[in-house]
């Protein structure tokens, strides 16, 4: 039965070969996922995460730079690079047009397994990072 480090592995994986099926079957269906875009609860939201990512980033690759070697959770530093060429969601409800941007976004993640499944999934990026990327200001207009 896979540990949570074999796990993170195995998203990690399905992440970048884009397989939404694969990494379906990662979590187990009451699983939670925090991330700083979203916060997803079960597996068929978490799955529409990693499809909405897909869309709007379709080359999105995580190059795993450092692992940690406990066994749970499975803990992973990663870079994570795409270009926006699809719709993508913002905070509030807009949807950004595709930009054509390149992104190069450093972050971890956690994966923790129970019944060789995850169970809870965190992951945690800059986001004003990303958005910066992505060519949105967050200063007050005058």
């Amino acid at each position: 039965m896979p540990d949570g480090r074999q796990l993170a592995d195995r998203v990690l994986s399905a992440v970048n070969a884009h397989d939404l099926e694969r990494l379906s079957a990662c979590y187990d269906r009451h699983a939670v996922m925090s991330t700083p875009l979203w916060s997803c609860g079960g597996r068929e939201q978490i799955t529409r995460y990693w499809e909405i990512l897909f869309t709007g980033f379709t080359d999105l690759a995580m190059t795993v730079w450092n692992r940690a070697e406990s066994v749970d959770p499975g803990f992973s530093e990663w870079t994570m690079t795409g270009t926006q060429t699809g719709r993508f969601p913002l905070p509030g409800g807009d949807v950004a047009s595709a930009s054509g941007r390149r992104i190069t976004v450093r972050g971890c993640g956690a994966c923790q397994a129970k019944d060789g499944l995850v169970v809870a999934h965190r992951e945690y990026f800059d986001l004003l990072e990303l958005y910066s990327q992505l060519g949105f200001s967050f200063a007050p207009s005058h």
